[in-house]
């Protein structure tokens, strides 16, 4: 009866082992944006800083979660999470003046392309496009255009310079 409730109490523990050190999303897809993670100021192409912005992962690493503040008093959040049922990933973002925009892409080494739908509007139709790049000096630059239906750059919407504050 001893060796028996011995047998168990390992098989327990052995199984309680085990489902706390599974991590479902520690895949190398899901580790693709792991660039952009860190806190950071960033600055305009000119060098003015325009805001900060901490980007860490949550929910056992499923998420990459964006909190931005601007220096004018901006700000805005965004969820970034891999889809393994299409390869792709995802991004919604809000910002507290009640903007929104949702985007899908996927990597390339050393960048995250991410894309909207079309946009019908009367000025024109459109997409967002925004494109992180890792830098060889450990920063990041998110390049966002506005592009045309032949995806040609129409205009930049933002293009800022993550370094890191530590």
């Amino acid at each position: 009866m001893q060796t028996l409730l011995i047998t168990l109490a390992l098989f327990l523990c052995t199984l309680l082992g085990q489902a706390q050190t599974e991590c479902n999303c520690c895949t190398p897809n899901h580790q693709q944006f792991d660039f952009w993670v860190g806190d950071w100021d960033v600055y305009d192409t000119s060098g003015k800083k325009v805001g900060e912005n901490k980007i860490e992962k949550l929910e056992s690493e499923c998420i990459v979660s964006e909190n931005w503040k601007g220096a004018t008093g901006g700000s805005g959040r965004s969820y970034n999470y891999y889809n393994a049922a299409d390869s792709t990933w995802n991004q919604v973002w809000i910002s507290n003046s009640g903007n929104n925009l949702i985007l899908k892409g996927r990597a390339a080494p050393n960048k995250m392309i991410l894309k909207s739908e079309l946009i019908e509007s009367k000025k024109g139709n459109y997409y967002n496009q925004i494109t992180w790049t890792k830098n060889e000096d450990g920063s990041v630059t998110q390049l966002w255009e506005v592009l045309n239906n032949n995806g040609e750059s129409l205009s930049v919407a933002f293009e800022g310079i993550y370094k890191s504050k530590k």
